[in-house]
């Protein structure tokens, strides 16, 4: 069974990066984090790797994807309320982010996301506890 999950994530300007992060709440591990790289504490066994495009290239077969040219992969994040979506989506965009769409409502299901500097897509979303209607 799988213990935890670190997502690998190439950034321009690590140090931006994490300032644009911690703004939304984020913290990180100083035992893995340096000039070319930082983990990110997303959840209690879920972390985001933020790695210098050089730094990322050193483990990936192929050269890191330009997240505001062409869409690398959709991070969905579950948060606790409507209200908490629409604040991290705020923040997100007063901290240098920006939305790609505008939120949803599906009744058992709000969502709205946003792009960091990097154009990685974040989508965070709040869901009822009953899930859909049958």
């Amino acid at each position: 069974m799988i213990k935890q999950i670190f997502v690998n994530l190439p950034v321009a300007d690590l140090k931006a990066s994490i300032a644009f992060f911690s703004r939304l709440g984020f913290t990180f591990n100083p035992e893995f984090t340096d000039d070319t790289a930082t983990c990110m504490i997303v959840g209690e066994n879920i972390f985001a790797m933020l790695l210098t495009r050089d730094r990322f290239a050193g483990f990936a077969p192929h050269p890191p994807a330009d997240a505001r040219a062409t869409t690398e992969v959709l991070l969905a994040l579950q948060l606790e309320s409507r209200a908490a979506v629409e604040a991290m989506v705020q923040e997100a965009v007063a901290a240098g982010g920006n939305t790609y769409s505008a939120p949803q409502d599906h009744g058992f299901m709000f969502q709205h996301g946003f792009q960091d500097p990097d154009g990685h897509v974040w989508e965070v979303f709040h869901m009822n506890a009953e899930g859909p209607a049958a």
